[in-house]
């Protein structure tokens, strides 16, 4: 299978972007958000950025997601420096909601199985 630039380049900002979120950005709104995933167009221009909130973390989606949509522009501009590729993405932040999905299935199967 053909393994596309626009895939290396999406984990390559997955992994970066984490590191920053853990690292640099200060703001209590992005702590205990971790990214789930990144997916970039075939043409380098859009990035999806899938980040969900983990450990039981004080704030809500709302809360991370202005958190992080406050913090896009330093994080386009750190990725500028640590990659040095022609064209950076435009950044758009999307919660995860497939964690509370298989979190919901395990639930339904456990009360099935609790059942017999």
């Amino acid at each position: 299978m053909e393994y596309k630039r626009s895939d290396r380049i999406a984990d390559l900002l997955q992994k970066e972007i984490a590191d920053l979120l853990l690292r640099r950005v200060k703001d209590p709104r992005v702590q205990g958000i971790t990214i789930t995933g990144v997916k970039v167009t075939a043409d380098l221009q859009h990035a999806r950025v899938y980040y969900c909130v983990m450990g039981g973390a004080a704030h809500g989606e709302k809360d991370a997601e202005a958190g992080l949509n406050n913090a896009k522009g330093f994080i386009r501009q750190e990725m500028g420096k640590r990659l040095h590729i022609r064209y950076l993405p435009q950044f758009a932040f999307e919660y995860d909601t497939s964690f509370e999905y298989g979190d919901k299935m395990e639930r339904l199967f456990k009360e099935l199985h609790g059942d017999e």
